[in-house]
């Protein structure tokens, strides 16, 4: 369960995000453009520490993209290289704000909800001490994996990230994770993004989903054993 605050933030994560997306070798569209939302999704981090949630954005006219982010009320050691930048929320207070693909939590839940066949967190918003529920702009799932164990906490130290086109890939543990970061330049072309378009490991997994103006699901996150 995901709980979320009526609050105020400065700057927005939106904000926040056309100061960094565009410098990402992935990028797709036009910097200086405003970003747009097309849906989000989060995770449950088991301490409930840190806030774990996936934007899905466009720049403009261009295609969706995918940005996993991480929520911590104080900065992450050693994971400057991450660090996307800081907002202000007028309930939890100063939040650091780290590219979820160097977070070992992150990749814990996305790791987590594939291999055991989970899905998005559910998300109930507090309003006058009372929890409401509200709906996921994105629903997720992970296929599952056979017979495989569920991951530990990694260390930031022991993360192997790089970029590879417009994917990211983490080698972490006896796991590698590959995030597409551009999902769809044609989002009702079936031929776009396709699960058969990767070279995916039959003893590995998936995590898919849709949104708004996406109905079919779309792989967003593969897990592989090295």
């Amino acid at each position: 369960m995901a709980l979320l605050h009526q609050a105020e933030l400065r700057p927005s994560k939106l904000e926040l995000l056309t100061g960094w997306a565009p410098l990402q070798p992935w990028f797709a569209g036009d910097s200086g453009v405003e970003l747009t939302s097309a849906g989000a999704y989060r995770f449950d981090d088991p301490d409930g520490e840190v806030g774990v949630e996936t934007l899905l954005v466009r720049a403009g006219d261009g295609p969706v993209m995918q940005m996993p982010l991480t929520y911590r009320s104080v900065p992450l050691a050693d994971a400057d290289d991450w660090l996307i930048g800081t907002l202000r929320h007028s309930v939890l207070g100063t939040r650091w704000v780290y590219d979820g693909t160097g977070d070992p939590v992150y990749l814990l839940t996305v790791m987590t909800t594939i291999i055991a066949g989970g899905s998005q967190a559910e998300l109930y918003l507090e309003i006058e001490g009372e929890r409401v529920k509200r709906e996921s702009t994105a629903k997720v799932s992970g296929s599952g994996i056979d017979g495989a164990s569920l991951p530990g906490l990694p260390s930031v130290h022991d993360l192997s990230v790089r970029n590879d086109r417009q994917d990211t890939v983490v080698e972490t543990g006896d796991w590698t994770v590959t995030v597409p970061r551009v999902l769809s330049a044609h989002q009702n072309d079936a031929d776009q993004n396709d699960v058969s378009l990767y070279d995916v490991d039959p003893a590995g997994g998936v995590l898919t989903g849709t949104w708004a103006d996406q109905a079919e699901r779309r792989p967003l996150v593969f897990v592989a054993p090295r």
